[in-house]
């Protein structure tokens, strides 16, 4: 697979070309990049027993609502990235394996994880590795099927997040914003998982204020019959999420997001109607606090770097320190090279999680 135009010399290239994905450039990524330190791709660690794994920024929906601006619609993305399966299995297996075993692996991201073409190999890697005891994924279900379903089981899935938004098929699809989208059919794939297979759904819901409240009470309702949560253990079937506005993400004309107040009001009151768990704290779904990734640098610091690739969003470009620790987004509009090393000052490290400006 031919390299990155442009980037072959000088030091091992990080990215292979693709092809494209409505008019931007994929990126497969590969040893040397470090897989911590992007918010898009690699291994997120927020201090807990649970590490966010992110295969791919690729999306073939294109929510009304998505915070990150995924899929065909997108105005924000310069290019699109996959990581090569045992180049992300190596990442997540350290981190997990630092963090002293037993985690779980939840497979997330900017983009929809099904749509790796790989995803089995990356699910099975993890699960066979003696240090990640779950793998979950969180998806809008648009890839899943019956068949699906028994190739992930056989890979070792444990859990499907299922981001569906309402059960009315018309309002699913203009939320999504995708014409092939069809929730009705993902719903009784989703049903038929619960029944025949050893793999958990629970469902996700974004609740958006004029649009969706009541869907979300069906979709209590479909959770309730179908026995959504019950291999997990856990107290609800619905993780209800609250619709933000993000920097990068989408607004929808005409709402107005909710504080997390009234938020928590909602979610009390529908409760009470639909006596149905709803609020539960992270330690009933198993997150407890563990040891976070060594944090190399901080905000100020000043870094070697050297240009690997072009970046994610336009004015962004992709580079890593020279001890191969983190990878490092830096942003502005500068006429960066490939292979070009400079010195960079972090602007933002939480979470291990690096931008820098040149």
């Amino acid at each position: 697979m031919d390299s990155v135009p442009g980037f072959e010399g000088g030091f091992p290239c990080c990215l292979e070309f693709r092809g494209s994905f409505y008019g931007r450039p994929v990126y497969q990524i590969v040893d040397p990049l470090p897989l911590v330190g992007h918010i898009a791709f690699g291994v997120i660690d927020r201090g807990t027993n649970v590490l966010q794994v992110r295969p791919t920024t690729v999306c073939q929906h294109s929510c009304i609502f998505c915070s990150v601006d995924a899929g065909p619609r997108s105005i924000t993305r310069a290019s699109e990235f996959i990581v090569e399966p045992r180049w992300l299995v190596r990442w997540a297996v350290e981190a997990a394996r630092f963090k002293g075993g037993g985690v779980e692996a939840l497979l997330d991201g900017v983009g929809e994880p099904l749509s790796h073409p790989q995803i089995l190999s990356i699910i099975r890697g993890l699960k066979d590795s003696g240090y990640i005891a779950r793998v979950a994924v969180e998806t809008h279900g648009g890839f899943l099927s019956r068949r699906l379903a028994l190739e992930l089981e056989k890979a070792g899935l444990d859990r499907i997040n299922l981001s569906v938004d309402a059960v009315d098929k018309g309002l699913a699809r203009s939320l999504v914003g995708v014409e092939w989208y069809d929730v009705e059919r993902i719903l009784d794939t989703a049903a038929w998982i619960l029944e025949n297979t050893s793999i958990d759904v629970v469902l996700t819901p974004v609740v958006i204020p004029g649009f969706n409240e009541l869907e979300v009470k069906a979709l209590i309702e479909w959770a309730r019959r179908r026995g959504a949560r019950r291999k997990s253990g856990w107290p609800t079937g619905v993780l209800i999420q609250k619709y933000e506005v993000h920097k990068y993400g989408r607004k929808i004309r005409g709402v107005r997001e909710w504080g997390w107040s009234r938020f928590y009001t909602w979610l009390r009151r529908l409760e009470r109607e639909a006596k149905y768990r709803l609020i539960v704290e992270p330690e009933e779904l198993g997150f407890e606090k563990r040891p976070s990734l060594e944090k190399p640098y901080r905000v100020g610091d000043k870094v070697k770097v050297i240009v690997v690739g072009p970046g994610w969003h336009w004015g962004e470009t992709l580079a890593m320190d020279f001890k191969q620790y983190r990878v490092i987004a830096i942003v502005g509009d500068k006429d960066l090279k490939p292979s070009q090393k400079l010195s960079v000052v972090i602007v933002r490290d939480t979470d291990n999680i690096y931008v820098a400006n040149a």
